[in-house]
C-alpha cells in the first residue's frame, strides 16, 4: 500500500469510527474536549504508522487502543486523576490491547454514542456551536469542511468548537443520557440540531448553490443512528421519516443548469422511491408508538401526503391543511401559518389563502422572511393581479441570500411584467 492509499484509508476509517472512538473515550475521561484530542492523537499515529505497517485488521480497535494509551500518558503527565489511570490501565490489561486486534466493548458503544449526541447538543451551547460540534464529533467533518458547508470562515468555526468544548467543561455538563422530565427538552434540542443541518443542505440559506447534498447525507446518517439508539422515541422516527421523504426529491429539485424546480413542477419520476419507502416505514413506526403525534411526526405526515400522490393534482391538500392546523396548535409559529395558507389556497382557492397570508404581513417575525412575499406573489398571480405580484416577487428576491433562489424570483417577477 502506498502512502497516499494509506492516507485515504485512514480518512475513510476516521469517518466511520471517529464518533464511536470519541464517545468511548469521553465516557472514560468525562471530558469531550480531551476525548477529541486523544482521538486526534490516535489519528496522527495511524497516519504515521499505517503506511509502513499496513492497516490493522480491526482499525477502530487499534485507534481506541492508541487513544487509551495516550490518555494514560496524559493523566500521568498531569499527576492527577490516579483513579482514571488505574481504570484505563485495567481496561487495557483486560482487553489485551497490545495487539492491533483489540476489540472494543460492544455493550458500551450504543450508550456512549447516545451520551455524546446529548452532550454535543446540550442547550447550554448556542445553536451555531451545537451544529458545529455535532458535525465535528459525530459527523467526522473537519473544521474546513464545516466552514465550507455553511459558508463561514474557518477560524470562526474553529472558535465555535473550542468555545463549545470549554463551555461544556466549565459548566461541568455530565456525559450522560438525560432522564425523566429533562429527556423531552434535551431530545428536542438534539432533533433541532439534526434538522437544522438537513435544512441547510436541502435549501441553502446563502451562496450560489441551491442545495448542499452532503449536509443532507450527514443529517440523515445522524438521524438513523439516533433512531437505532432511541427506538422508542416517536419524534426521532418522525424526524427520520421527514428527512428521508424530503431527501427523496433531491434529484428533481434542480434543472439541468442547477436552477431550482419548485415542488409542483417537479418530475416525480425522479423521486427516489427507496427513500420514500424508508420514510413511510419510519412514519409508520412513529405512529405506532404511544402518545399523540409531535411536531416532527406531523411534518412527516405532511411530507407523506406529497410522496403518496402520483401527480401534483392528486395531492390531498385538505389533509395537508388539517395537519398544518394541528401543527400550529402544537407549536404556534407564523411560518407554520404561512405553510397552512398555501395548503388552504390549494384546497379552497387562492382567495382563501391570500386572506390568511395578508393576516401575517404585520407579524414582525416575518419581516425579513423572503417566502412571505414569494407566497403572496404566487397567490396574486393566480388571482389575476400581475402588477402586485411582480412587486412581491421583487421584494422576495431582495430578501433572499441564495443566488439561485434570487434568480428564480426575478424570473417570476419578469414573467408578471410580460
Amino acid at each position: 500500500m502506498t502512502a497516499s492509499e494509506a492516507h485515504r484509508t485512514v480518512e475513510a476509517v476516521w469517518r466511520i469510527e471517529s464518533a464511536r472512538l470519541i464517545a468511548g473515550l469521553a465516557r472514560m475521561v468525562r471530558d469531550v474536549g480531551l476525548a477529541e484530542e486523544l482521538a486526534q492523537e490516535a489519528l496522527v499515529a495511524a497516519l504515521e504508522q499505517w503506511p509502513e505497517s499496513d492497516v490493522p485488521r480491526n482499525p477502530g480497535a487499534w485507534l481506541m487502543a492508541i487513544a487509551k494509551r495516550r490518555g494514560i500518558d496524559h493523566f500521568r503527565r498531569q499527576e492527577r486523576l490516579e483513579r482514571k489511570v488505574t481504570e484505563l490501565g485495567h481496561e487495557l490489561d483486560r482487553q489485551e490491547v497490545v495487539t492491533p486486534d483489540f476489540v472494543e466493548e460492544p455493550d458500551h458503544i450504543g450508550d456512549d454514542l447516545l451520551r455524546l449526541v446529548f452532550t454535543a447538543c446540550h442547550p447550554v451551547l448556542s445553536t451555531d456551536a451545537r451544529v458545529a460540534l455535532t458535525l465535528r464529533l459525530l459527523g467526522g467533518l473537519t473544521t474546513e469542511e464545516i466552514a465550507r458547508a455553511f459558508l463561514v470562515a474557518e477560524p470562526t468555526v474553529a472558535q465555535r468548537i473550542v468555545r463549545a468544548k470549554r463551555t461544556l467543561a466549565k459548566k461541568k455538563v455530565p456525559f450522560e443520557v438525560p432522564r425523566g422530565d429533562q429527556l423531552a427538552e434535551r431530545l428536542s434540542s438534539v432533533l433541532e440540531v439534526i434538522y437544522l443541518i438537513f435544512n441547510e443542505g436541502y435549501s441553502a440559506t446563502a451562496g450560489d448553490d441551491w442545495m448542499r447534498p452532503g449536509l443532507c447525507e450527514d443529517a440523515l446518517r445522524l438521524g438513523r443512528i439516533l433512531a437505532e439508539l432511541a427506538p422508542k422515541e416517536p419524534e426521532v422516527h418522525g424526524l427520520v421519516a421527514l428527512m428521508e421523504i424530503q431527501a427523496s426529491r433531491m434529484a428533481a429539485r434542480s434543472g439541468p443548469d442547477g436552477e431550482p424546480v419548485l415542488l409542483l413542477e417537479q418530475n416525480r419520476g425522479r423521486w427516489d422511491r427507496l427513500l420514500i419507502t424508508r420514510g413511510l416505514a419510519a412514519l409508520d413506526r412513529a405512529e405506532s408508538l404511544p402518545g399523540p403525534p409531535g411536531p416532527y411526526v406531523l411534518q412527516a405526515a405532511i411530507a407523506a401526503c406529497h410522496a403518496r400522490a402520483r401527480t401534483a393534482e392528486e395531492t390531498d391538500w385538505a389533509r395537508i391543511a388539517e395537519l398544518y392546523r394541528a401543527l400550529a396548535e402544537l407549536t404556534p409559529s407564523p411560518v407554520v401559518e404561512l405553510n397552512r395558507a398555501v395548503a388552504v389556497s390549494m384546497a379552497h382557492g387562492p382567495a382563501a389563502g391570500l386572506e390568511l397570508v395578508d393576516a401575517l404581513t404585520a407579524d414582525p417575525a416575518l419581516e425579513g422572511y423572503h417566502l412571505l412575499p414569494s407566497v403572496r406573489g404566487d397567490l396574486l398571480v393566480k388571482l389575476g393581479r400581475p402588477a402586485e405580484a411582480r412587486a412581491e416577487f421583487e421584494r422576495a428576491a431582495a430578501l433572499t441570500r441564495n443566488e439561485r433562489e434570487r434568480a428564480l424570483l426575478r424570473d417570476r417577477a419578469a414573467a408578471c411584467a410580460g
